[in-house]
């Protein structure tokens, strides 16, 4: 290979390095949902409670993987259902509430650049209700079926372009150390 064309193709693969490593480095700096409000508003005084409770965000969320929940002062789950992701809003139905106390709105869900969102609002509810709990918060979570809060695959694409783009150039430069030899 002649020296013009190892010097080109050295310059692109150092570029490729380059361009990965800025793209690695951007990557926990990318911009997550964000949420915008929540329905009961966080520290609401409520005396009779509410029939959803619904998060909403900066942005669409995946519909993969949404996790609300309403635990009562109790420990008792007093959401019932499966979540409801719609764009930028998820939601789940609340049965009718029991005890008076602080009731905790946690959330979990996953942002349109992949990554998993989470985060606790509540509530006061202020005359108690006459409502039938469900199970224990922590039996539930227990048995959970599992979640994503896997790794996003852009992060092994640039992983894959950083280690090609360094090998490429280890090849080409690096393996020359600039000495002809020559055949007797």
């Amino acid at each position: 290979m002649s020296h013009a064309v190892r010097r080109a193709v050295g310059a692109v693969a150092i570029a490729l390095l380059t361009a990965g490593l800025a793209v690695l480095g951007a990557g926990p700096a990318a911009a997550h949902s964000v949420l915008v409000s929540v329905d009961p508003a966080d520290g609401a005084q409520l005396s009779t409670g509410p029939a959803r409770v619904t998060f909403t965000f900066n942005e669409n969320l995946q519909p993969s993987f949404p996790s609300v929940t309403v635990v009562g002062p109790d420990g008792n789950l007093w959401s019932e259902g499966q979540p409801v992701v719609d764009g930028p809003r998820v939601s789940i139905a609340v049965r009718a509430l029991g005890p008076a106390g602080k009731y905790t709105m946690a959330y979990r869900v996953t942002s349109a650049d992949g990554h998993p969102v989470s985060g606790t609002r509540s509530f006061t509810l202020t005359a108690a209700g006459h409502g039938t709990p469900g199970p224990k918060a922590d039996a539930a979570s227990s048995s959970g079926g599992g979640g994503s809060g896997g790794v996003p695959v852009w992060v092994f694409i640039v992983g894959a372009v950083v280690l090609f783009g360094g090998g490429l150039a280890f090849a080409l430069l690096g393996g020359k150390t600039g000495k002809k030899t020559s055949k007797r």
